[in-house]
Formats: C-alpha cells, sequence, structure tokens
C-alpha cells in the first residue's frame, strides 16, 4: 500500500511527512534522494536494538551514532557529544542527519543539525506514537535546562519526516499509552470528530490495529501540518498545541524528567487545563467528563499527590511560554476548539492544579 502523503509549507520549503507501515525496511526507497552527501543516523540503544533490521535498513549500512535513552540525555552536554561525532564522520554542509528514535532523539539530534556549520539537513524517522504525531513534524528542536524544559532550541524543518506505524510494536505498553495522550490533545483542540473517535476505538487503538493506528496518526499530521504551516516560529496560533503543556513540563522538571513520561505529565496537564476551562465558564463539564474518561480508560499515571502546586508556580514562570511577562495558557472551548489567554491569575492555577490532585 502506498504510504499518506502530507505536505507541510515551510519558509525553507515545503517538506513532505510519509505514513506507511513498512516504510523503514524500504529506507532505499526514500533515503537517496535526500541523503545523497555525507549521512549520520543518530539514535539511542534501546531503539537500536528493537528495530533491528529496520534500524540497520535507515542507517544504510553505516554505524549510528548513539545518544542515552531518555529525557535526561536532553542536554547540550549530549549536543556536543554530537558535534565532536560529526567532525569525526566528516558531516559537511551538504550532509544530513538522520534522526532514528523517540522525540528525545529527534529533539536532540534536531538541535545538533540545526547549529552545526550554522545548519544541516535533517531526516526525522520517529519510533515512538507521541513523536510520529508530534515532534518530529514543525521544524521545533532543542534541549532542556534544570529550569525548565526545551528553553535552548531552534527552528530547523526537517527536509522529511518518516513515520512508520509498525515499528510501534517494539514499545512498552506504557510507552505507547504515553502517545495516546498526544493523540487526545489533538482532538481537543482542532478535531471533535477525532476525540470521538479515539474514545469509541480505543480499545482497538491500544490493540494496535493497523488500520486505526495509521488513520490517527496521518490525522495527527495533518492537524500538526496545518497548525504550523500558518505559524511555523510560534508567534501566536502554533501556541494550541501546547495545551496541557503548561502545567506538564512542570511536572516534568520538578520531578528532574524521572517520574513521567511526556505524555503521560501532558495528560495530567489537560486535566488542569480542561479544570481551568470550566471554572472560566469556556468548557462544559459535560466535556471535561468525557475527557477525564478517556483519560482514565488508558490506565494508571505516576502520582501526584506528593508534588506541590507552588513549585510547579515558580517553575511555569520560567516557562518558555511566557513572553513579556505573561503567560500565555491554552483553554479548551469545547472538544475541537480552543482559546489562548494571557490573564490566568496564580490563584487559578492553583486550583486547577489542586483539582488533579496537587497539594497546595
Amino acid at each position: 500500500m502506498d504510504p499518506v502523503r502530507i505536505e507541510v509549507p515551510s519558509v525553507h520549503g515545503t517538506y513532505r511527512v510519509l505514513v506507511g507501515a513498512g516504510l523503514t525496511q524500504r529506507a532505499a526507497e526514500w533515503l537517496p534522494a535526500k541523503a545523497d552527501g555525507v549521512a549520520v543516523v543518530v539514535s539511542c540503544p534501546p531503539v537500536w536494538r528493537a528495530l533491528g533490521r529496520s534500524a540497520r535498513a535507515v542507517a544504510g549500512g553505516r554505524p549510528a551514532v548513539m545518544i542515552p535513552d531518555g529525557e535526561r540525555a536532553k542536554t547540550l552536554a549530549t549536543v556536543a557529544r554530537l558535534y565532536e561525532a560529526f567532525v569525526r564522520r566528516k558531516l559537511d554542509r551538504a550532509g544530513t542527519v538522520i534522526a532514528l528514535g523517540g522525540g528525545v532523539v529527534g529533539d536532540v539530534a534536531g538541535f545538533a543539525a540545526a547549529t552545526f556549520l550554522r545548519g544541516v539537513g535533517l531526516i526525522q524517522v520517529p519510533t515512538t506514537l507521541l513523536s510520529q504525531v508530534d515532534s518530529a513534524i514543525g521544524g521545533k528542536v532543542g534541549v532542556n535546562l534544570v529550569a525548565g524544559k526545551n528553553l535552548v532550541g531552534a527552528f530547523h524543518p526537517p527536509r522529511l519526516v518518516v513515520c512508520d506505524p509498525r515499528v510501534l510494536t517494539s514499545l512498552p505498553r506504557r510507552e505507547f499509552r504515553a502517545g495516546v495522550y498526544e493523540v487526545i490533545k489533538y482532538g481537543v483542540i482542532a478535531s471533535g470528530a477525532l476525540f470521538d473517535r479515539v474514545a469509541q476505538a480505543l480499545d482497538r487503538l491500544m490493540d494496535q490495529d493497523a488500520a486505526e493506528l495509521a488513520h490517527v496518526i496521518a490525522e495527527c499530521c495533518r492537524i500538526k501540518a496545518s497548525v504550523v504551516s500558518e505559524d511555523e516560529h510560534e508567534a501566536g496560533p502554533r501556541r494550541v498545541l501546547n495545551f496541557g503543556h503548561t502545567v506538564g513540563h512542570a511536572l516534568e522538571a520538578m520531578t528532574g524528567y524521572r517520574r513521567f513520561r511526556h505524555g503521560e505529565a501532558v495528560a495530567y496537564g489537560m486535566l488542569a487545563a480542561a479544570r481551568l476551562s470550566v471554572l472560566r465558564g469556556l468548557l462544559q463539564p459535560a466535556d471535561e467528563a468525557r475527557l477525564q474518561a478517556v483519560i482514565a480508560r488508558l490506565g494508571p499515571r505516576p502520582s501526584v499527590t506528593d508534588l506541590r502546586a507552588s513549585q510547579a508556580l515558580a517553575l511555569i514562570g520560567q516557562d518558555k511560554k511566557v513572553a513579556r511577562g505573561r503567560l500565555h495558557v491554552v483553554l479548551a472551548r469545547g472538544l475541537g476548539a480552543t482559546q489562548i489567554v494571557a490573564d490566568v491569575t496564580p490563584t487559578e492555577l492553583s486550583a486547577a492544579m489542586r483539582a488533579i490532585g496537587m497539594r497546595a
């Protein structure tokens, strides 16, 4: 079956997202035209081991550069290691970095590609559901600081994004579930029909039904492509993609990026944002209950009951979504529409966080 092709306009030129089962094993079909210079594959050991032949097909016989797995590897120190590897591999301005992995690999390798020699080519081959539907598309790359997530970064659109649903079978159930939270986010912010479909077909989606999974991934990619093409550098409308991320990023930072998968933190963040939306009269309680129900059906998440809203508020004040001293928060106006506000008070945020189980 031919892959789904989604075009993403960019100021640097339109690039393509391919969605199709088995694309990684057929890498020779799409790699040569995009990686005709030196190509350096960046991955991490768990992905390389799990994908086996598919990983080797993407690498095309070249040895991959490995970085540590997990959010704690998203540091400038890891990027510096990549720079040294690029020098050893003689990567030049005509070359390409191929990021083979989840969101961490994509963000770190992408930031290294954006800044090495003032920018080299990038191909994203995301291997988690979350990265396939979200982080690999749109050109946002970066690393974390102790003070917060993604505080150092760049906009560096890829030349190509290749999403192969078949590689997701290698994911632990928890990792796959973390991606489903991000799928739910797309339903809330842009498509009531997608939200309804996920709610109705959640069991099939969790069982990785091939047709259901391919449809959902492609639909999320279309939404992301539409949003980022209108606001590539996050000057305004693109902020809708941050629904759930205000509190979610704080939860990740305050637990040292160890307790939560990104999607799990975003799930809590969506619940907090929904509560705030209800308190502001934007979201009907019945729709909040529907969101709560579909998130609950996915199973348990790490607890937040020992975490303090006051500590989260301090981290939120340092978030990259603060501009001119004002925090921009994405709220829901129903299931399928949002509103960005810049007047949320600490008292309101604290109440929303206490509603999801955090301490004052």
